[in-house]
């Protein structure tokens, strides 16, 4: 069997556990919402604000975040009040649902209405991993260059929300907010881009309405590339953005998944 068919194997496998993820705690009421960017765009401090915002508004909701080697994002996390649990990949780029759905079994609370799945810090491999959710947010720092959506197509092609992170510091970066609208616009037409700001909590309603908005049906938008892409066609050439890196282990091995985890509550 050639890399490519292991490679088409290991997500057919993944996309199968994810939907059958999605359809259990969608059954229990529960709705997932992936949160995808590079290291450093301030999604663990905006997810922060939204899980305390949420605390505030009596609304159950979770977090399980993922990192290569510590815990510090999961300590940040819980300083919101929801219940959190860290996921450590020991190097591995992305979660996978058999990780997710690990994790779950006699720790998720019942009444969790959201749970807010934060990937490791990566636009490559997690833009090709369902891990179960209904919605998929992708964020970006105005640190980090217009052309970003253009750089990482399948993963903005994949959301159904973009969030510009890091507003305060547009204008000592430069950022160029209508070649990036355009740029998103070009990889995934008519996404809604939301601007956020972890310092002053702008966004942070608007990310959570959207997450509950989610719990009542499918996201209002629906991207040119599945929630899950394992390649894309741009300008007539097929190229495969998201397939994973070959890490040197099975990643379609047994559920208890890689590494091991810590629950801060």
């Amino acid at each position: 069997m050639c890399r490519s068919d292991v490679t088409r194997a290991v997500l057919a496998k993944n996309d199968d556990l994810a939907a059958r993820l999605r359809g259990e705690l969608t059954g229990r009421g529960v709705t997932v919402v992936n949160l995808l960017s590079s290291p450093g765009s301030g999604k663990t401090e905006l997810l922060g604000r939204v899980l305390a915002r949420a605390g505030e508004r009596g609304v159950p909701v979770a977090a399980l975040t993922a990192d290569l080697a510590t815990e510090n994002d999961a300590v940040r996390l819980a300083r919101s009040g929801a219940p959190v649990q860290q996921v450590l990949t020991d190097g591995l780029c992305h979660l996978e649902a058999r990780q997710v759905r690990a994790r779950l079994d006699g720790w998720l609370p019942d009444d969790t209405a959201v749970l807010f799945v934060e990937n490791v810090g990566n636009l490559v491999c997690p833009a090709s991993y369902d891990l179960g959710e209904t919605l998929r947010i992708v964020l970006m720092a105005v640190t980090e260059g217009e052309d970003k959506p253009l750089k990482y197509p399948t993963a903005f092609g994949s959301a159904h929300l973009v969030v510009i992170t890091k507003t305060d510091l547009a204008g000592p970066a430069g950022f160029d907010e209508a070649a990036f609208r355009a740029h998103v616009e070009r990889v995934n037409p008519g996404v809604e881009v939301v601007r956020s700001c972890a310092r002053t909590g702008d966004g942070v309603d608007t990310l959570l309405e959207h997450a509950l908005a989610a719990r009542t049906g499918t996201p209002a938008h629906h991207p040119p590339l599945a929630p899950h892409p394992h390649s894309h066609d741009h300008s007539g050439t097929s190229h495969d953005h998201g397939a994973p890196h070959d890490h040197g282990h099975d990643h379609a091995g047994a559920p208890q998944g890689h590494g091991h985890h810590a629950t801060v509550s």
